[in-house]
């Protein structure tokens, strides 16, 4: 005789024998593919100007091909070794103000970047209520740095208001070590969560940044940011052994920049 089952165990059997739901796929909402040459598309893409910050050498340029232009299908951010405007280093930084902003989802880029020491590129993301609020307020998310003294190393770092000026309670950054990255495109992303940050490399995640509720000066990603990509000379950080001028000029290429929503 067969034993008896009551028909809601079997039911929960079946659920818990269950494969697991599959995350939901994430959802291309827009891109940016670098498909006509020249400079980069005026209605996604503004400039930052000048001598900007952390003692950094380069001078941004705006509008200028010899730093900032698309050819090939790629966005090219050269950083050049000459005198300019006081400065003795040229670069480009271009950003998404008030032009292109993201709310969560996943923001990834597809790039390859230079090396060299007192080289920095980077993919970082603001928050848009920057002009009112300011820095660390307006929260920052580094989706990849690069320091041309440390070739292989790929970091990813958090800053708000809680880690600049109370700094330990939350471990804000991550990094990731990658054989000459330099020597071919690799694809850095953020999947931006109602509670975490995830970064990846080549769809790798190597480190997670949380929300913790008993630190609330550690969060300030709930509302929307824009997206800035560019290549520093030097400075507090990339030019800490010095800047070696046999580097130039260096070509920071990407290939895209897209952005999803999960379903």
């Amino acid at each position: 005789m067969k034993p008896f089952i009551p028909l809601l165990l079997a039911a929960a059997l079946a659920l818990s024998c269950a494969a697991p739901e599959e995350p939901p796929e994430p959802v291309l909402v827009w891109a940016e593919e670098f498909s006509a040459d020249g400079p980069p598309d005026p209605a996604v893409w503004s400039y930052e100007v000048g001598l900007i910050r952390n003692q950094e050498a380069q001078y941004y340029t705006e509008g200028r091909l010899e730093n900032a232009r698309v050819e090939g299908g790629n966005l090219v951010i050269e950083s050049r070794k000459e005198e300019y405007a006081g400065a003795h280093y040229t670069s480009a930084s271009v950003n998404t103000l008030g032009k292109r902003e993201f709310f969560r989802g996943r923001i990834e880029v597809r790039a390859k970047i230079p090396t060299g020491r007192g080289s920095w590129p980077a993919i970082w993301m603001m928050g848009t209520n920057i002009p009112q609020a300011g820095w660390p307020e307006c929260g920052e998310i580094d989706i990849m740095e690069n320091v041309g003294y440390e070739p292989d190393m790929i970091y990813a770092t958090v800053h708000t208001p809680g880690s600049v000026n109370d700094p330990g309670k939350v471990d804000r950054g991550g990094h990731i070590d990658i054989a000459d990255p330099f020597s071919d495109f690799h694809v850095y992303a953020v999947d931006w969560h109602a509670d975490r940050l995830d970064f990846i490399v080549d769809g790798e995640k190597y480190f997670t940044y949380r929300k913790d509720s008993r630190y609330p000066d550690y969060w300030r990603f709930d509302r929307p940011f824009y997206l800035l990509l560019n290549t520093a000379i030097g400075g507090n950080w990339g030019g800490q052994q010095g800047i070696d001028d046999a580097i130039f000029p260096l070509r920071y290429v990407i290939d895209y920049v897209r952005y999803y929503l999960w379903e």
